[in-house]
């Protein structure tokens, strides 16, 4: 195991998960990116970790942001994500599977589908297209509405029915209407009071893995190609590592990146936040393990 497995799984708490900074309060995403990144480190952290996301799987099939939250939450992409990789837990991830089908944004409802287009005219995007949330209740944003399309294509490679179609095509649709106007995603809206919005790293690299299968459009081609820019000079880690994994899928070449990111973290013990640490551990495994957000083709 190299020194940044060895710091993850020292990091495990008690009961099998993982908190983002050292409390004792399991973070679902924190939990979920480690096991993804410790897969091939640490068979018996791995399956605490995945006991404990069972344990914390809602009756209604999602799974909270936090161990002790009430409400269902965009984690349940990533978890199903995780468990996609493995050939159990059959029936939780269909019970993921039907919630994140029909879980949609406000603006899924009719009323807000009508607030949007007669009244609130200061952000500017089609009300009809519509993504995950962040939690439940509240509107679509670019992140949990790309890493939904990746876990729905993911469970439905061999099987996809009409109603996963659906949802997954009206997914793929809210991410193209919200891109920026010279490419790339903001974390939600591209366009506010009249201004357009630059786009984020994260929300792109992440945006771009939801496309990896939709063939190469010219808002694809020049979104990469503005991924590729900003990766060369962006010194966040988690950004870096996002960027990493994102091109990587994409067929794009990163060993260059990833040596950077190497050396940016070093031994890891500086990098606070485990959600962090885990995805750079995945992001420099690219190549080496089969790609934890991958689509197949």
């Amino acid at each position: 195991m190299n020194i940044l497995g060895q710091t993850l799984v020292m990091r495990q708490l008690p009961l099998g998960g993982w908190s983002y900074f050292g409390s004792h309060q399991t973070s679902v995403e924190a939990t979920t990116l480690s096991v993804m990144a410790l897969s091939t480190e640490s068979p018996d952290a791995t399956r605490s970790g995945l006991d404990q996301l069972s344990h914390l799987q809602r009756r209604d099939g999602a799974w909270p942001a936090f161990r002790g939250d009430s409400d269902g939450s965009w984690t349940t992409a990533l978890v199903l994500c995780a468990l996609n990789a493995t050939g159990e837990f059959a029936s939780a991830r269909d019970k993921a599977f039907r919630w994140l089908v029909s879980e949609r944004g406000r603006e899924g409802h009719w009323f807000w589908r009508w607030k949007f287009k007669t009244v609130d005219r200061n952000v500017q995007f089609d009300p009809d297209k519509y993504g995950w949330p962040w939690e439940s209740g509240s509107a679509s944003w670019v992140i949990p509405t790309a890493f939904s399309v990746i876990a729905l294509k993911q469970f439905t490679v061999c099987n996809r029915s009409e109603a996963s179609e659906k949802r997954i095509h009206l997914g793929v649709e809210m991410l193209l209407d919200r891109a920026c106007v010279d490419a790339g995603w903001n974390s939600g809206n591209s366009v506010v009071y009249g201004v357009p919005l630059r786009p984020h790293v994260e929300a792109t690299a992440i945006a771009l893995l939801a496309l990896q299968d939709e063939g190469r459009s010219e808002l694809i081609r020049r979104s990469l190609a503005w991924l590729e820019k900003e990766a060369a000079c962006v010194d966040s880690v988690s950004s870096l590592a996002w960027c990493i994994l994102s091109l990587f899928v994409h067929q794009e070449p990163v060993d260059r990146l990833k040596n950077r990111l190497a050396t940016i973290i070093g031994d890891g013990r500086d990098i606070r936040n485990n959600a962090t640490l885990a995805t750079a551990l995945l992001a420099l495994k690219c190549g080496e393990i089969i790609h934890p957000v991958m689509v197949l083709r």
